[in-house]
């Protein structure tokens, strides 16, 4: 276990009595589960959320978690940028932390796990390191007792196993899905993207049909109502969880670990997950002819696909010229090194650290370069991280494949001197 979690949180932690806490003695404290706290001391969500998770974390410490392997540890992933409210804040808990000094890790897992707001609870398998659920609070709070400790995955045919409402009323079985290709869309009427969203969508979905593809689209409503859940349901063609099963949009959302909305993931023919950038994929590809949209290891940079900049460190090769064969010529340059990556962490059933782009010129473009204070130089290999304000920058005459693998393998290293954006 020692290892599998050193890696993840280093060797040594932090009790709320400022004692260090070794991360390999957490195998003698017979723990099988650690969650990751993403969170700050300055009220707010992460100020309520005090109080019930110390109950749940309760609940699960002692010699009876211990013997029955149900023993979790949680770890404290700090926001804050002071030391002194890190220390107040650590010594009001009951858990363990991640050492203030300790910055460059805690961007780490910030990008390892993508998180994209606060308070946000991870739970990790503390023999293997890996994720079991990437959406913790709503285990909290529908599960304060730990019944279906540890939370792990379920098949998406088990979480969604009941019966669907159709748009005009009627209601089927959700076995009726099987066989079919399915974009699990996570949207409410209150959210103005999401309005947006499902207007195009509803378009793609026509077309889609009309393509003869077994397609079908199930609504996982966020509404705080059932008038809005209703009004919002009766512009869309297709298929809906009851908004009176919370319990089953709940376990939706932690299946898939949703921060977000609008978020449409899209799952093949037997529920698993082709892509979770279905949003994106239907706004750059408004004829659907790339469906059912399996990632590309290199994407061109545009409008519709730039929020990904925000979602961890990103290679963006950016080319001189608006001609597609300049663009073309750079994604083949960088692709094989990108499918390597993306392979090796796919074997080890992560996410990749990076996201691969080729940048060419227009006005999204030279804003990123004026926003991320970049050298007019073409072409031009860099690194971005926008969570952590940093970037890399290899600004040479000829980029080559050497010379792009060389690169990323310093990055990965933590070889590469961060410059701030």
């Amino acid at each position: 276990m020692a290892g599998a979690l050193s890696e993840v949180l280093g060797e040594v932690l932090v009790a709320a009595d400022g004692e260090e806490v070794a991360v390999s003695a957490l195998a003698a404290r017979g723990v099988s589960l650690v969650g990751l706290y993403f969170g700050c001391s300055l009220g707010g969500p992460c100020a309520q959320l005090g109080a019930s998770l110390a109950a749940f974390y309760g609940r699960f410490r002692g010699e009876a978690a211990a013997a029955s392997g149900q023993r979790l540890e949680i770890v404290f992933v700090s926001a804050e940028q002071e030391q002194q409210q890190w220390q107040e804040a650590v010594r009001a808990m009951p858990w363990l932390a991640l050492p203030f000094a300790d910055k460059h890790r805690k961007l780490k897992l910030w990008n390892k796990y993508r998180v994209s707001n606060i308070p946000s609870l991870i739970f990790i398998d503390a023999s293997t390191g890996k994720v079991v659920c990437r959406n913790g609070l709503l285990v909290i709070r529908d599960d304060p007792e730990g019944l279906e400790f540890p939370w792990g995955p379920k098949p998406f045919s088990e979480v969604v196993a009941g019966p669907l409402l159709r748009y005009n009323g009627q209601t089927l079985d959700s076995n009726a899905l099987e066989g079919s290709y399915v974009g699990v869309y996570f949207s409410a009427h209150w959210c103005p993207p999401c309005r947006s969203l499902t207007r195009v969508l509803v378009e793609s979905y026509r077309k889609i049909k009309e393509a003869g593809q077994k397609f079908e689209i199930l609504f996982v409503s966020a509404d705080r109502s059932e008038d809005s859940f209703k009004q919002y349901f009766s512009e869309m063609p297709w298929v809906a969880v009851p908004y009176a099963d919370e319990a089953r949009r709940s376990r939706l959302n932690r299946l898939y670990g949703i921060q977000g909305i609008p978020t449409l993931i899209v799952l093949d023919s037997k529920g698993d997950v082709i892509t979770r950038q279905g949003r994106v994929e239907v706004l750059n590809d408004i004829e659907c002819h790339e469906f059912p949209w399996h990632p590309k290891p290199v994407l061109e940079l545009t409008d519709t696909n730039a929020v990904q900049l925000n979602e961890g460190p990103c290679l963006v090769l950016f080319v001189d010229s608006e001609d597609d064969g300049e663009s073309d010529a750079a994604k083949q340059l960088i692709q094989p090194i990108a499918e390597k990556i993306i392979a090796k962490y796919k074997a080890k059933e992560e996410e990749a650290p990076l996201l691969f782009f080729v940048a060419g010129e227009d006005d999204m473009t030279d804003s990123l370069r004026d926003y991320t204070n970049l050298p007019e130089a073409a072409p031009l290999l860099t690194i971005l991280d926008m969570s952590a304000r940093a970037k890399y920058v290899m600004d040479v005459e000829e980029i080559t494949p050497e010379i792009v693998e060389a690169f990323v393998s310093d990055f990965l290293a933590d070889k590469l001197k961060p410059e701030p954006i």
